[in-house]
């Protein structure tokens, strides 16, 4: 099955790095106009840009805070200057500030509260606003338009020294749910992936020797996943090959979320 989502423009949130650049570059290569959004760093989205510019697609990197209202306006605001309308979003942008519960300052709560939950609402919201006022176009998709939420493998597994950041998953998966339930009738499909051990920059320390050795132990499928796993999902979920799914998230974990704990003592 070849996925082509060619004539659809994309805005992904924290596109600069990690996930979410494997996304951007996933969706450009299957044809989509990517919007890549960085947060205080411009020139690696530029450069990632360039190389899906370079390559024969369309891009542009733009600045924003998901977690600041007028800011998000802006992002949206630009996006339609430059490309006439939004298809999809990756709502992506997320951030950790781990501690133990007991010495959790308010303010590191408060920072991955307001990016990782309150930054996917503000993008959410700015996205089914614009869909509304879009006529569904059949030859390029069935969908009004679509919205991919980034959670995490830590929605369902309780992840101790890091409540703010589970916390904020948790609030992801009832957030895109209640969102799916809502919108759905004006065809506006909604689903969220959530990533186990993803093996990019930020985690090379936890993803490599005998950190790896030890991750593994928690992965049934028995790999580290790449972030070309994650972006593979993302393109399905942007295309109409998933035209009836609605409301669900996708886990990408290799089992991860199965408690592979408890293997042995059932």
């Amino acid at each position: 099955m070849q996925i082509s989502l060619k004539g659809q423009v994309a805005i992904v949130t924290g596109a600069s790095s990690g996930l979410g650049a494997g996304a951007a570059k996933g969706l450009a290569a299957s044809g989509a106009a990517v919007v890549i959004n960085y947060h205080s760093q411009p020139e690696p989205a530029q450069k990632l840009a360039q190389e899906i510019i370079d390559a024969g697609g369309q891009a542009i990197a733009i600045g924003a805070d998901v977690s600041n209202e007028q800011d998000v306006e802006k992002l949206f605001a630009e996006t339609l200057d430059a490309f006439g309308r939004l298809d999809i979003l990756v709502a992506n942008s997320g951030l950790q500030k781990d501690a133990a519960f007991a010495d959790m300052s308010l303010e590191d709560w408060n920072t991955v509260i307001n990016v990782n939950l309150t930054g996917q609402f503000l993008c959410a919201r700015a996205a089914v606003r614009q869909f509304a006022k879009q006529d569904i176009r059949s030859e390029v998709s069935r969908a009004r338009g679509k919205i991919i939420h980034m959670s995490s493998v830590h929605q369902v597994i309780p992840w101790a020294g890091h409540v703010n950041y589970a916390a904020s998953k948790g609030g992801v998966d009832l957030l895109m749910r209640s969102i799916a339930q809502e919108v759905g009738e004006q065809r506006i499909r909604v689903n969220s992936i959530a990533p186990g051990a993803i093996r990019t920059a930020i985690n090379t320390k936890a993803t490599s020797g005998d950190a790896e050795k030890k991750l593994l132990e928690l992965i049934p499928y028995g790999r580290v996943g790449e972030a070309d796993d994650v972006a593979n999902a993302i393109v399905w979920l942007a295309s109409d090959a998933s035209d009836y799914v609605h409301g669900t998230t996708l886990f990408i974990d290799g089992g991860m979320s199965l408690y592979p704990e408890f293997r042995n003592n059932g």
